[in-house]
């Protein structure tokens, strides 16, 4: 409950004796009475005491104990719409290694937002995509994100799901700076893949939309490798319709 000591004992003399005065709650709760009086402010804070009026006296009683379930799933739900921005913080590794969660729309373009700012020029920035459905997510942010790659001195290939819109952007391979080939008709993607030098983006397309990011220098070559193998074994000549 993130209660004290004093905290509880006051509490749980208060719940046993009912309306009382600050003199034998002191007496119940063996703590002074002159600590008394804060204590019962601090419960009144998080509302477990309150105070009754009976003529002059005033009298200090404790709320139900139901009270405590309210408070403690109000915690719970506190920590469960935190909890994403919690994961994307957490190094499950320490030193060079990590692996961060994003959830939502917002914390994937931050992400995207992240690969401009670091990657360096001449980089390798590859892509394994349904690209139709990646632009679906938010059309004029990753529209505007395509334009502001291109700026970029660095190399971007693509291996995308063989779509409408994967052929329309492989059109503007030359003005977008970026090279693109076509997977096989049969293949099927409902992720996302990015890899750079500093990281490896992996997202879901569909919802929920999460992603999740890995620092790891292993793990980024041997994706950088398997990239590779699938880039050479589409031949360029038969990837043009």
């Amino acid at each position: 409950m993130g209660l004290s000591d004093l905290e509880a004992s006051v509490y749980l003399a208060s719940l046993s004796l009912g309306p009382a005065s600050v003199s034998k709650i002191s007496r119940n709760s063996d703590v002074k009475r002159t600590s008394v009086y804060p204590i019962i402010n601090s419960l009144k804070q998080k509302g477990l005491m309150n105070i009754e009026l009976r003529g002059w006296k005033k009298l200090y009683t404790a709320e139900s104990p139901e009270k405590l379930k309210f408070i403690i799933d109000d915690k719970l739900n506190k920590l469960k719409n935190g909890l994403p921005d919690f994961m994307a913080m957490y190094n499950l590794r320490g030193g060079e290694s990590f692996i961060k969660y994003y959830e939502g729309i917002a914390g994937i373009k931050s992400v995207y937002e992240s690969f401009l700012r670091d990657i360096q020029p001449h980089d390798d920035y590859l892509v394994i995509s349904d690209t139709e459905e990646w632009f679906n997510l938010d059309p004029e942010y990753f529209s505007s994100f395509l334009e502001r790659r291109a700026k970029f001195n660095i190399n971007v290939r693509m291996l995308l799901q063989d779509k409408e819109k994967a052929r329309e952007l492989k059109k503007k391979e030359q003005g977008l700076n970026f090279k693109i080939k076509l997977l096989p008709p049969e293949t099927k993607l409902t992720t996302n893949m990015v890899v750079i030098p500093q990281r490896i983006l992996i997202q879901q397309l569909t919802p929920p939309i999460i992603g999740i990011v890995i620092e790891n220098k292993s793990i980024i070559q041997m994706n950088q490798q398997l990239f590779e193998i699938m880039w050479k074994s589409i031949k360029e000549e038969n990837n043009i319709e």
